[in-house]
């Protein structure tokens, strides 16, 4: 399935019709494919860790199932490459069986992501005891002790390699988030996006084990202009390290969020709730 619906831009091998052979065509339609293999190339498959082939899978799985691909103009001359619903459970079923664990139901994890203390409204997860000493990441930019402060607005649940994560918004973000002003995010707008290893209870809830990391998305389009607008920054581990080899390591961050550029470049579909409900506190 993968390879007559998928092949055809996400592989060296294409199989093009004759009518994407034909000028100005085939210039719109090798374009398509460059952009294609920068995402996702089957043709280097093998090269690819498990891990790191389930997790593109899993991340492949979701765009289709949101109808982001086959990309519509494409499916609309080959609709060959458009999944029935038949197809869509066989790869839903395999993407499942080669996770690391099993979907579960992601309101159930939201609930228990995070625990409720005391009597009052705010949600505990850990402390870290000193912020001084955690260094700029290698583009200059701080890192930022108070986002434990803000509000969650959305979480993700990757079953694919066992993590789950709690995204939040500073004030500018949840003020856009309330507004419906969102695509473009406005300027101030900063996400914080914690991740945690999963860890299964013998009863089989979900909650947070190891702490992997941190990341940032800054909006600032003048200062970030040369970034796609956004200042990228991320600390792993709990001694929360910068990281990336170099200043150039957000290129890496914007290739990965480069399928959602029409979006900001922002995954996060805010989750809607009352967001004056929880204050949330969070180690890291």
């Amino acid at each position: 399935m993968l390879r007559n619906s998928c092949f055809d831009c996400h592989s060296n091998t294409p199989n093009l019709s004759w009518y994407d052979k034909i000028t100005p065509a085939n210039f719109i339609v090798h374009s398509h494919i460059n952009d294609a293999r920068k995402v996702l190339n089957f043709s280097n498959w093998d090269s690819l860790p498990k891990p790191k082939q389930n997790a593109v899978l899993y991340y492949a799985f979701n765009k289709i199932l949101s109808g982001e691909m086959p990309l519509p103009n494409y499916a609309a001359l080959h609709p060959s490459a458009k999944l029935d619903d038949t197809s869509m459970k066989i790869l839903k079923n395999y993407v499942n069986s080669i996770a690391v664990r099993k979907a579960v139901d992601k309101t159930a994890n939201l609930v228990l992501l995070v625990k409720k203390e005391n009597s009052n409204d705010e949600l505990l997860i850990t402390t870290i005891s000193d912020y001084a000493n955690i260094k700029p990441s290698l583009n200059k930019i701080s890192y930022i002790p108070n986002f434990r402060h803000w509000k969650a607005v959305s979480t993700s649940d990757r079953f694919d390699n066992g993590t789950m994560r709690i995204i939040y918004g500073n004030d500018v973000a949840v003020d856009a988030i309330k507004q419906k002003k969102t695509n473009p995010w406005p300027d101030g707008t900063i996400f914080a996006k914690t991740a945690w290893k999963q860890k299964m209870g013998t009863d089989g809830n979900i909650s947070p084990g190891e702490f992997i990391q941190v990341e940032f998305m800054i909006k600032d389009t003048k200062k970030y202009a040369s970034t796609k607008g956004w200042g990228w920054a991320r600390w792993k581990g709990n001694d929360l390290k910068p990281y990336g080899e170099n200043a150039n390591f957000d290129q890496e961050c914007i290739n990965c969020h480069k399928p959602v550029e029409n979006y900001d470049y922002v995954f996060t579909m805010p989750l809607h709730l009352d967001v004056n409900k929880y204050k949330i506190y969070d180690k890291k």
